[in-house]
Formats: C-alpha cells, sequence, structure tokens
C-alpha cells in the first residue's frame, strides 16, 4: 500500500490524477499545492479560512521545508494569480499512524493571510460526523507528479469525479481486507480506471459542495477492486475547529 505523496525515497510517478480531465482555469479556488522550498510540488491542501489549511498528516515534510501556493493552476507557468507563503505551524493529527493511515490529516497556519479573492477562496467543511452516501458522487482534484526530468506538459490541475464507495465494500477480502478504519472514506469504480495518485496527497474530495474526504493512500492507482482511500474529514471537524480555537485563545492570553 502506497501513500499518495511523493517523497525521496520513492519512485518518480509520472502519473497524475488518473483518468481525469483539467478543470476550467481557477475553478477550484480553494486547493493549494504544498511544495519543498525549492519549488517542487509534493502534497495538495484546501484552504479552510485565510490562514488555516488542511493537508494529510504524511504530507509533513517540516516546516522549515515547505512551501504554500494558492491561485496556481499550471505549475510550471507564471501566472500572476499566484500567492506564496510560509508556513508558520504544522499540527499533524496526534493519532496519526504512519502504520495504519489512521487520522492521516494535518492543519497549517500560515505565517500570513492568503488574499481571498476571484482566483482564491475557501472550502467548506462538513459538520461534525456527518456521513455522505455509498454511490454519491464525488470529485477529487490535484496536480500529481510530474517528471522534472524534461518532456513533461505544462503541469495544470486536473480533476475527476469518482463514486463513494461502501466500507463494508471497501473493506472486504477482495478489497482492503478490514484496513480501512471508521476515520476513511473510499472513492472509486470497481473496474478502476479512475483514482488520485502520487502527488494528489492532501488534496480535497468534495462532494455536494463540502470537502469530505482528504487524498490519504491506496493501493497502486485506479487499480480495478482498490478505491483510493481519504481521510474522513466529518470524522475530524471538531479537532479541527478546536485546534483553530485553542490557537486563537492561547494567543490572546499571551
Amino acid at each position: 500500500f502506497i501513500s499518495l505523496f511523493f517523497g525521496s525515497g520513492q519512485n518518480s510517478a509520472t502519473e497524475r490524477i488518473v483518468g481525469g480531465y483539467a478543470p476550467v482555469p481557477h475553478s477550484i479556488k480553494y486547493i493549494v499545492s504544498i511544495q519543498t522550498r525549492d519549488r517542487q510540488h509534493m502534497c495538495g491542501g484546501f484552504l479552510i479560512n485565510k490562514y488555516w489549511i488542511v493537508t494529510a498528516a504524511h504530507c509533513n515534510i517540516g516546516l522549515h521545508k515547505m512551501l504554500i501556493v494558492a491561485g496556481d493552476y499550471s505549475l510550471t507557468i507564471y501566472e500572476g494569480t499566484e500567492q506564496q507563503i510560509l508556513p508558520q505551524l504544522l499540527v499533524p493529527h496526534p493519532a496519526y499512524n504512519r502504520t495504519t493511515n489512521n487520522s492521516d490529516i494535518m492543519l497549517i497556519k500560515l505565517r500570513a493571510p492568503i488574499n481571498l479573492g476571484s482566483f482564491v477562496s475557501i472550502a467548506l467543511l462538513p459538520r461534525q460526523g456527518t456521513t455522505i452516501a455509498e454511490g454519491r458522487v464525488c470529485r477529487v482534484s490535484g496536480w500529481g507528479y510530474t517528471s522534472p526530468s524534461g518532456g513533461q506538459i505544462p503541469s495544470t490541475l486536473r480533476t475527476v469525479k469518482l463514486p463513494i464507495i461502501s466500507t463494508e465494500k471497501c473493506n472486504s477480502s477482495e478489497s482492503f481486507n478490514g484496513s480501512i478504519t471508521e476515520n476513511m472514506i473510499c472513492a472509486g469504480y470497481s473496474i478502476g480506471g479512475k483514482d488520485a495518485c502520487k502527488g494528489d496527497s492532501g488534496g480535497p474530495l468534495v462532494c455536494d459542495g463540502r470537502v469530505y474526504g482528504v487524498v490519504s493512500w491506496g493501493k497502486g492507482c485506479a487499480e480495478a477492486q482498490f478505491p483510493g482511500v481519504y481521510t474522513a474529514v466529518s470524522k475530524f471537524r471538531k479537532w479541527i475547529d478546536n485546534t483553530i480555537l485553542s490557537y486563537y485563545s492561547r494567543c490572546n492570553n499571551n
């Protein structure tokens, strides 16, 4: 099983969102690219207010190695809509387990606020405990990874529509065989062919206008019987709200 994250130790995947399409430029305004300081895209994420971003905990490459880019569409072309901000604080979920991928979610506090406007906006989150029905069609977006070693097309954002798969089906012996916890959601087609892939980690799975999932892990990409696995945002809504609230109440007390 792989995390959908392009780390130094892994094969350089040339896939991006598999089986998807390029959306209208700047139509997915809440997505951000999480990059290394030398501008290598590592993961996706999404803005939940002008200071805070949600991504996957396994995208934690360290505070001083990270750069956040909002308002981007093509990573290789300067469009003049981009905003680059450094992170001030990384808060991976305290229960994140690298082995099981459980609680694979992280908050990033930015050093300066993102300017919201025509090219950047915030994503809405579901309420704590809300479930999303099997068969509901959602969409996941990301830049995935294109090899830096020449010949790649401009790496524009990609998006793909995927149905929610029940945890029962996803946990069956033909599929993930019990590895899907209550903090995870599966989405994809049993025939495969459409999925998130390496470099899409941390990106948003949006259903009914709210982010219900964070791209987390899978087995290969777009393989039959193995849908993509996402962190279930509604299980962490209270944690997100409380973490942000406690950050500000701490600041006010100092």
